[in-house]
């Protein structure tokens, strides 16, 4: 019997824990060089990452035959390929919550003229899902499929609201990153900063995530906690108290339309 669990691969003492190590670092591979704004040479993956030199050369050079890596013209720094945009768009077209979102951004994009965007947290991040951009602001950054801390945007925070203090506490690293000087990096801040979300029921940062731009955001409260939430970016000198309570209550009654709309669908 053992040697045919040898042969047909049902050893459980080595056989199965090294292809789980490879699919592993592949993955960190692919985020490391998504989450990174320009290609990295596999000196700077290997710096990032801390994988043995010839396994990670393998690695690299499977996925780039597989088209989920790309190389630049001289063959030495790599960057996510056209296969992984593959895989994301699979995603956004199988989620059922997101047809009614991209409508919900619609209107509101008309009703208020700013840049609309949906997002999902991610343990300690949210993924941008959807965006619908200002026709007025030429300079605005397309930001689906990006993934940024959430406690530096409005929409990050709107969502750890809606868990516990513990819960908080369990999904946010021991470091909290600064994006910009505005960034919010003390817990006990961010801590008071949730409580006032809660207590109103949205979330508003100025130039905490970029420079410039201040967004209100509320969550779509289809699923308990909340996973979704629907943001609105401005560009922060319009974001005087009249202009912020007009945004927050036009988000709050779409949201709960689209709330509603979800639950009825049955969509969890």
């Amino acid at each position: 019997m053992a040697g045919r669990r040898r042969e047909t691969g049902e050893d459980h003492t080595g056989a199965e824990t090294s292809p789980v190590k490879s699919a592993e670092r592949t993955v960190r591979i692919l985020e490391t060089l998504a989450a990174s704004p320009t290609r990295l040479t596999l000196a700077e993956i290997q710096e990032k990452m801390g994988y043995p030199r010839s396994s990670l050369h393998a690695l690299v050079r499977t996925l780039r035959d597989m088209k989920w890596v790309e190389a630049d013209a001289t063959g030495s720094a790599f960057g996510v390929g056209p296969h992984a945009l593959l895989s994301g768009t699979a995603y956004l077209d199988r989620d059922p919550a997101l047809p009614f979102a991209y409508e919900t951004l619609e209107d509101l994009r008309a009703e208020l003229g700013y840049t609309m965007h949906y997002a999902r947290r991610d343990d300690a991040h949210v993924l941008y899902l959807a965006s619908r951009e200002s026709r007025s602001d030429a300079a605005v950054v397309p930001r689906v499929g990006r993934r940024l801390p959430a406690h530096v945007t409005a929409l990050g925070q709107s969502l750890l609201s809606c868990l516990t203090r513990d819960e908080v506490e369990e999904v946010l690293p021991e470091h909290l990153e600064a994006l910009t000087a505005n960034t919010i990096t003390d817990r006990k801040q961010l801590f008071a900063e949730l409580d006032q979300v809660r207590a109103r029921g949205w979330a508003f940062e100025r130039e905490q995530g970029t420079e410039g731009v201040a967004c209100v955001a509320v969550p779509v409260d289809y699923r308990i906690p909340a996973t979704d939430a629907i943001s609105c970016s401005m560009p922060a000198k319009l974001a005087d108290a009249d202009e912020i309570d007009r945004v927050a209550t036009a988000l709050l009654s779409h949201t709960s339309l689209l709330a509603a709309t979800l639950r009825r669908a049955g969509i969890r």
